[in-house]
């Protein structure tokens, strides 16, 4: 199976952009990381880097798709922020979100696992087929019948984690436990809180069916969140995975990771 990737990573109204992205593929598989700084700690842009960095590494060391892996990897991620917060300069309380997609591309297969509030998204015949769930308080709340799933974009605390890169304290990543077969036409959305925010899971589906390309499909999920953002919005960025056989295969890099 052959996959076609875009990305977007924009610092909306706040400076300077958080947000973190890498891919690399090996022979039979590829790797997509997308990487969030978590908000209000001081040097979540260094965080960020440091996990997309960290992880990318380990696959290139072990390019197996498995959620064992993908687990080994978030925790490499998680070391190398924690061992740089102990060299001081501000960056003592650094967090970062993280979610990972790899794709098994010789038996079309993924798997997928994150911590944090930052996305993936799975759709089949442009229908939502997975997402991953939140680790925040305000998806706590939302499990236990507090709030509607419909209001947690616009709850006051929906940025409060519970669990995230930098921090032992719950350090617990969510990785699929057995593989998704894949087909061609599959899509992957991986986002950051400050997309998924600003458009709502019904219009990411909508955009989708109505996508060329992937980059198609961005592009038009980018002009919802602009338009419902604001001048204060938060940095935004996304990653378009798409299934096929006539889609382009990635290639691999030497730098395995791009500053955002």
């Amino acid at each position: 199976m052959r996959l076609e990737i875009a990305v977007l990573s924009k610092a909306g109204g706040r400076e300077p952009n958080e947000d973190a992205f890498g891919c690399w593929s090996a022979r039979d598989a590829s790797f997509c990381l997308l990487s969030d700084g978590a908000g209000g700690h001081g040097g979540g842009d260094v965080a960020s880097k440091l996990a997309v960095r960290a992880a990318l590494a380990w696959f290139q060391n072990s390019p197996e798709c498995s959620g064992a892996n993908i687990a080994s990897a978030l925790r490499s991620a998680h070391d190398a922020i924690m061992l740089s917060q102990r060299a001081g300069d501000g960056l003592a309380n650094m967090r970062a979100t993280a979610v990972v997609l790899a794709v098994d591309t010789a038996h079309a297969s993924a798997f997928w696992g994150h911590l944090g509030d930052t996305r993936l998204y799975c759709f089949r015949n442009e229908a939502q087929l997975a997402r991953t769930k939140d680790h925040s308080v305000v998806q706590r709340m939302v499990d236990a019948g507090y709030l509607r799933e419909e209001d947690l974009r616009r709850a006051p605390d929906r940025s409060q984690l519970f669990a995230a890169l930098g921090q032992d304290e719950n350090f617990s990543p969510t990785v699929s436990d057995v593989p998704l077969a894949l087909i061609d036409g599959d899509a992957f959305l991986l986002c950051s809180d400050g997309f998924w925010e600003y458009i709502d899971d019904a219009a990411i589906a909508e955009a989708l069916a109505g996508a060329a390309t992937p980059e198609h499909w961005l592009a038009s999920m980018e002009q919802q969140v602009i338009a419902h953002g604001g001048k204060d919005q938060d940095n935004y960025s996304a990653m378009a995975v798409w299934c096929g056989e006539n889609a382009r295969m990635p290639t691999a890099s030497p730098r395995p990771e791009r500053d955002t």
